[in-house]
């Protein structure tokens, strides 16, 4: 953190930081000198199902024919003779083939893990707490105002 701030209060939750911020302006405070840092990265991957070659197939075709269909429709405005028609039929092709590929790509990809990770997942990244963080000068003010609120004090976290 820069040594110029300085934490006022820490929070279980983004909504109880904001609320704080949201406090603080709403008592004339000046906001551009308020941050919301969250803390305590941890990497969260929550499993959403089994992986089989076909749900393998299946992904790699979503991913494959929007991209197919956009190449196809850019292919098709260049020709300028009928360039709605040709752009939509392109397209079409464009998504059909785009897909195929895909699913292949899937299946090909899927084939060469050999069941290392035959499950899907979506990660994201998400902090343990939220410190707010004001401009040393106006630390003191910030503290007073969230104390009248009822907010923790600075370097003291909500338990829930």
């Amino acid at each position: 953190m820069d040594e110029h701030r300085r934490s006022i209060a820490s929070y279980r939750t983004y909504s109880e930081a904001e609320r704080a911020v949201d406090y603080l302006s709403d008592q004339g405070f000046p906001v551009e000198r308020v941050a919301i840092i969250g803390q305590d990265l941890q990497l969260v991957e929550q499993v959403v199902g089994r992986l089989t070659y076909g749900r393998a197939a299946l992904s790699g075709a979503a991913s494959g024919a929007l991209p197919g269909a956009l190449i196809g429709w850019l292919f098709g405005l260049l020709n300028w003779l009928d360039p709605v028609l040709s752009a939509l039929l392109l397209a079409l092709y464009g998504l059909v083939f785009g897909a195929v590929i895909g699913a292949v790509i899937g299946l090909i990809m899927y084939a060469m893990q050999r069941g290392r990770r035959d499950f899907s997942s979506v990660q994201s990244m998400r902090p343990t707490r939220y410190e707010v963080v004001v401009d040393a000068d106006v630390a003191h003010r910030a503290t007073a105002l969230l104390e009248r609120l009822g907010s923790p004090a600075a370097g003291t976290a909500t338990e829930g």
